[in-house]
Order: structure tokens, then C-alpha cells, then sequence
């Protein structure tokens, strides 16, 4: 019993992995600690574009790595996101990715 437990918790892990990032949970993490200014659909207010040196996230290009790192380590004026890590983080990073146009 035990050995298929671990089995299908080793499963459940890699599913990521295997299956990559999920764009449409992304969505949700983005809603709740991007959306304020990095705007709805990635187009940031002109104003906080300005102020905090915002790019567009449907004309400029970013890597996966890109997003990953400003999200943990903070980016010019922006700090770090609290609490975004592990399948979260890719999830994140694929939706802002489905985002360029």
C-alpha cells in the first residue's frame, strides 16, 4: 500500500513537469498580484506604466526565466511577490507569456 502511495504522490509531482505549466491558473495568481499595475490584459495605466517603468507585456518580449525572477526577486521599483513559488511561479509565468499578442 505504501509503495503506491508514494507512487502516486511521485505522480502527482511530475505532473508539471510533464504536462507544463497551466496558463489558466496563471490567470488566477496574476488577477490577484499583478493585475493592479501590470493591467487586466498586460497593458499597464499609462500613469503607473510611467512612474514604475512598466513594459507591456503583449508587445515586449520576456523569457518564462524573465518573469520567474521578477516575481521572486523584485524588478527595478517593483518588490518581490509574496508567496509565488513552485507550480504557482510557472503557472504565473505561462499566462503572462500567453499574453503577448
Amino acid at each position: 500500500m505504501r509503495t503506491i502511495l508514494t507512487t502516486a504522490a511521485i505522480a502527482a509531482l511530475s505532473c508539471t513537469a510533464l504536462f507544463g505549466a497551466d496558463a489558466t491558473a496563471g490567470k488566477a495568481v496574476y488577477d490577484k498580484s499583478c493585475k493592479t499595475c501590470h493591467g487586466a490584459d498586460g497593458t499597464p495605466p499609462a500613469g503607473m506604466a510611467k512612474a514604475m517603468n512598466i513594459k507591456d507585456f503583449k508587445t515586449a518580449d520576456f523569457s518564462e526565466d524573465d518573469i520567474k525572477t521578477a516575481v521572486t526577486t523584485g524588478k527595478g521599483k517593483m518588490k518581490p511577490v509574496a508567496g509565488v513559488t513552485g507550480a504557482s511561479l510557472d503557472n504565473v509565468a505561462a499566462y503572462v507569456k500567453s499574453l503577448k499578442k
